[in-house]
């Protein structure tokens, strides 16, 4: 497991870049965490500084966007998903577990407040 930090240090709108095999972005969004690889698919674009509007993330170079839960791009210039990894909340520290592969389904976020029983 990766360790985020607090989750009061991401606000709400958004995102904290931690160093796994890769770089990973964690969104916080409507009171859910959610975290991406950091890189768009399209360009080497970080996707943490990009534009958060509901559950998806516009990439700041060429304004791909992203699904935050499932990590497919909704179309062009973006034609390959993005991994999702797991998120746990314990005690108010966020933590991500990196995922080995693209997942096919929706990763549903974890809410800011749940215990570490509660995972996404």
């Amino acid at each position: 497991m990766i360790y985020v930090g607090a989750a009061s240090d991401i606000p709400d709108g958004e995102a904290a870049r931690v160093q796994g095999e890769v770089s990973i972005a964690v969104f916080h969004v409507d009171g859910a965490l959610y975290a991406i690889d950091d890189t768009c698919t399209h360009q080497d674009a970080s996707l943490s500084d990009g534009w958060v509007e509901g559950c998806a993330v516009e990439c700041p170079l060429h304004a791909a966007c992203f699904d935050l839960r499932t990590g497919r791009p909704s179309g062009p210039p973006a034609k390959k998903p993005v991994r999702t990894h797991r998120v746990v909340v314990s005690d108010g520290h966020v933590w991500v577990e990196e995922s080995v592969e693209v997942e096919t389904g929706a990763r549903p976020g974890v809410r800011v407040g749940a215990v570490a029983a509660e995972v996404a």
